[in-house]
């Protein structure tokens, strides 16, 4: 396993397709738009079936893309979901050198 270095130089990174039926796949799906969903717990509008839900973090490897799917309720593990279809990387707004 390669070691993940905090600090390592800014890198871009392309992000696979989402995997079949994921969250993120069948929200694209249902047509290439960005989509906010708001979840009420009162009135569930979506059944309880666990489906794969992407979630990449700060340290993120391609390679491993099949470890970044979490078994997710979606309307259970959040108020809201925001999806975007799709993003570019983010720009720093200031990148500091820290001596080790």
């Amino acid at each position: 396993m390669e070691e993940i270095i905090w600090g390592a130089p800014l890198e871009k990174m392309r992000v696979p397709q989402a995997a079949t039926n994921s969250w993120e796949e069948l929200l694209h799906r249902d047509g290439a738009e960005d989509k906010l969903l708001f979840f009420d717990t009162e009135e569930p509008v979506l059944d309880e079936t666990v489906i794969g839900h992407r979630a990449i973090g700060v340290v993120y490897h391609p390679e491993w893309e099949r470890g970044n799917y979490v078994s997710t309720v979606i309307s259970k593990r959040y108020d809201a979901f925001i999806y975007i279809d799709k993003t570019n990387a983010v720009s720093p707004l200031a990148v500091e050198t820290v001596q080790v």
